[in-house]
C-alpha cells in the first residue's frame, strides 16, 4: 500500500558503466541531454537559467515545458525545477514545480547515478497523483535511456 509520504518523492538509483565525467557531460551538455532525454532545448544549462523544452519522444511529441536550472556542482550534482506531468497552463506559478536532482558518485565499475524528484506536495492536489504516477515510470525509462547513451 502506498502511503502519502511515498507520493511526495521519487528516487531511482542505477550504476552506469561509464566514468563520472562522461555521465556528467550527458546530463549537463544541452546537445547530449536532448538526445537521450528526447527533447529540443532552447538555451544552455547554467545555474539560474530558464529553458524551454519540447518533447520529441514519439508517444509525447510536441509537449512544451519550462525547466529552471537550480544547481550545477561539477560532476556531483545537477538540479532543476519543472512542472511534472508536462504542460502547465499556469506556468508562471513556479510554486507548483518539483525539484529534480541528479547526484553522481564513483563506484567500482562506473558511476552511481541517483535521481530524486521531490516537492510533489507543491503540485495541486487534483494533479498530484497523476504527475507522480507518470514520473515514476518516466524516470525508469529515462534512466534506461541515459545508461544506453553513456555506455555506448
Amino acid at each position: 500500500m502506498t502511503n502519502v509520504r511515498e507520493l511526495l518523492q521519487i528516487e531511482r538509483t542505477m550504476v552506469m558503466k561509464a566514468p563520472r565525467s562522461r555521465v556528467w557531460k550527458a546530463l549537463t551538455d544541452v546537445r547530449e541531454f536532448a538526445r537521450w532525454f528526447e527533447v529540443t532545448v532552447d538555451g544552455e544549462f547554467t545555474p539560474g537559467a530558464s529553458l524551454h523544452m519540447v518533447t520529441t519522444h514519439p508517444d509525447y511529441a510536441g509537449i512544451h515545458f519550462p525547466v529552471y536550472i537550480e544547481t550545477m556542482q561539477p560532476e556531483t550534482t545537477f538540479a532543476w525545477r519543472w512542472f511534472p506531468g508536462g504542460e502547465n497552463p499556469e506556468r508562471e506559478d513556479r510554486d507548483q514545480t518539483t525539484l529534480v536532482t541528479f547526484t553522481l558518485e564513483d563506484v567500482a565499475g562506473g558511476t552511481r547515478v541517483t535521481v530524486t524528484e521531490t516537492d510533489f506536495d507543491r503540485v495541486k492536489l487534483k494533479d498530484r497523483a497523476k504527475a507522480y504516477e507518470d514520473n515514476v515510470g518516466g524516470w525508469q525509462e529515462q534512466f534506461e535511456n541515459l545508461a544506453k547513451y553513456v555506455e555506448a
